[in-house]
């Protein structure tokens, strides 16, 4: 590689609060002038508005726009390939400016290596280009601690499973663990609620929405209605050993 290349940063923002970026992702949002990030088309992005008044006054952004989100079902094959042609595209841009002589930062809402849009980039920049990831605080830690509880004690083990797996599939896992996180609940509401329920679980289940962000709320799973399809998590605090 180049010595005159610029530097691509994966920056992790945390769960949504500026207030809770790290130093490192504070001082690379507001310094650098190529500002990336991901968003459904249509929309601002939420990534960028987390940031949005500390961007530098000539910020030039990339605005990478998803090309399906739930459009199209997960395990079809039009899936993946649209998604991988989309983030081929999207390397290419962020090389052309890196190639330039210029950093440019792809902000990611949470951390970049959890289940994160800017890890299909990572894994395609390797070796193109310098890359530097800036951890960030998970979603889910947010979450967990707008309940004001403890989530895990002594021995508790952790699972965090996707409410889109199949239904006996969650029950097993609700089920087998002490503390759970579950993410990316959306229209899988009604599933998730059958396999608490049949996990005997439900009176300890915990639906945190927007965690750290402006209209966050967190309801007994038991007592919720609706939840807002992408940002809500449910949680099962472990009540594991304690002195």
């Amino acid at each position: 590689m180049s010595s005159t290349m610029g530097r691509i940063y994966g920056v992790g923002l945390g769960p949504g609060a500026q207030d809770l970026l790290s130093v490192r992702a504070d001082r690379l949002v507001r310094d650098t002038r190529h500002i990336a990030y991901f968003r459904k088309a249509g929309r601002p992005g939420q990534a960028r508005g987390i940031v949005a008044d500390m961007l530098r006054n000539d910020a030039v952004e990339l605005a990478m726009e998803y090309p399906v989100t739930t459009e199209i079902p997960l395990d079809d094959p039009r899936y993946n390939a649209r998604m991988s042609v989309f983030y081929a595209d999207c390397t290419d841009r962020l090389l052309a400016i890196a190639r330039a002589g210029e950093d440019v930062v792809v902000l990611c809402e949470g951390d970049p290596f959890f289940y994160g849009s800017f890890m299909h980039l990572h894994s395609r920049l390797l070796g193109h280009a310098p890359v530097e990831v800036v951890p960030g605080i998970t979603g889910m830690a947010g979450a967990w601690h707008a309940t004001d509880m403890p989530f895990t004690w002594g021995d508790d083990v952790l699972t965090v499973v996707m409410a889109t797996l199949p239904e006996e599939e969650l029950v097993r896992r609700i089920r087998d663990t002490d503390a759970l996180v579950v993410m990316k609940i959306g229209r899988h509401l009604a599933k998730l609620r059958r396999a608490v329920m049949a996990a005997g679980r439900t009176n300890a289940a915990w639906l945190v929405e927007h965690a750290a962000m402006p209209g966050q709320r967190v309801t007994r799973l038991a007592q919720a209605d609706q939840v807002t399809p992408y940002f809500s998590i449910l949680l099962i605090h472990g009540q594991g050993r304690r002195p």
